[in-house]
């Protein structure tokens, strides 16, 4: 879909400087052509905008998500269109998509899918369950219980389903978005910490701004059931994902920034201020993650202002506050940024 498009594309000459910046001793490589990502972060961007006001960072993240290979969990109040948002990033590609909506009474059955007695030849097959799409939109994710939630273990790390000994591989791209409420307790149900290590991201949305909430209600006078949604179309189909993804993978990392993932994470880990560390799932998701975000940005290199951007969507739900920490009125945040301010960015 990206080809016609990226015809009429001409990238900017590279400063030939910019290797030497970033060790060109080191460099094994020729230079990326990294314009297939930037025209497909354009062509996203632009049809989420038909309906979206604001919510850039969510929107970059998400399409981190994607060119990482991994799953993001999306935290908000009620309202602020994270349903919307990846309902309509979801329409934007051109692959299958399913909604599950998590409640309480809600079976493992119901995500994977069942083996039912065909009656007529005598014989059992499977149905397949809502869980096998491309992206799948896990809607108020907390309402369900533990049971239903340890359904996805299996296909989120493996991106395979096990269902009565067999085993049914999922098909590329597997993205799965989920969204939970922070505020609303009853009803919902605490996402295991082996759960939530599985999200690559979690990402927290705030309310808009004053002149977003202004421009939305201009957009949306004349659209009270929000048919600006039809206008969206399907602009990366499941190959050029396939191959973004193969470019972030090429993104050049230093080792001196390998170096210093590590001892952030490790910090982690013997913080006074934490009860729970990170593990090394989070050392290799704060590394795809800054790679794509440097690709997003048009480079084919990593900065050390990468890792730190992407730090905290990736650490924040996988360490936990010590409970005195915690009645002290502490944050994730506040510990991830002290620990970023103290170690030393590489040079």
């Amino acid at each position: 879909m990206l080809n016609e498009e990226m015809d009429n594309e001409k990238e900017e000459p590279r400063d030939p400087e910019v290797p030497a910046q970033e060790n060109a001793g080191q460099w094994a490589q020729p230079r990326l052509d990294l314009m297939r990502i930037k025209v497909a972060v354009d062509r996203v961007k632009e049809e989420l905008r038909k309906v979206i006001i604001g919510q850039d960072t969510l929107m970059d993240l998400l399409l981190v998500g994607i060119f990482s290979g991994g799953h993001v969990l999306v935290e908000g109040v009620p309202g602020i269109a994270k349903t919307l948002t990846a309902k309509l990033l979801a329409k934007t590609l051109d692959v299958d998509f399913s909604r599950i909506q998590f409640t309480p009474d809600l079976m493992p059955s119901d995500v994977l899918g069942t083996t039912v007695f065909n009656q007529q030849n005598s014989s059992f097959h499977f149905n397949a369950g809502p869980i096998f799409s491309n992206v799948v939109l896990i809607d108020e994710i907390n309402r369900a219980p533990a049971k239903t939630q340890s359904a996805l273990f299996e296909v989120m790390e493996e991106y395979q389903v096990t269902v009565d000994g067999k085993t049914y591989p999922m098909t590329f791209p597997f993205f799965v978005i989920a969204t939970q409420n922070p505020i609303e307790q009853e009803g919902t149900y605490k996402l295991p910490e082996a759960q939530l290590d599985r999200f690559l991201m979690k990402i927290i949305i705030e309310y808009p701004g004053l002149e977003e909430e202004k421009a939305i209600l201009r957009r949306f006078s004349r659209d009270f059931k929000l048919d600006k949604r039809q206008e969206v179309d399907a602009v990366l189909s499941s190959d050029d994902i396939r191959q973004c993804q193969a470019l972030v993978e090429q993104v050049y990392i230093r080792e001196e920034l390998l170096d210093y993932i590590a001892a952030i994470v490790h910090d982690t880990r013997n913080n006074g201020d934490l009860f729970l560390g990170a593990s090394p799932r989070a050392s290799l998701a704060v590394m795809k993650t800054s790679k794509a975000i440097a690709a997003m940005n048009g480079r084919d290199f990593v900065t050390p202002d990468d890792i730190r951007f992407v730090s905290y969507p990736v650490l924040n739900h996988r360490i936990i506050l010590m409970p005195e920490r915690e009645m002290e009125g502490f944050s994730t945040k506040d510990v991830i940024n002290d620990i970023i301010q103290k170690i030393e960015v590489p040079r």
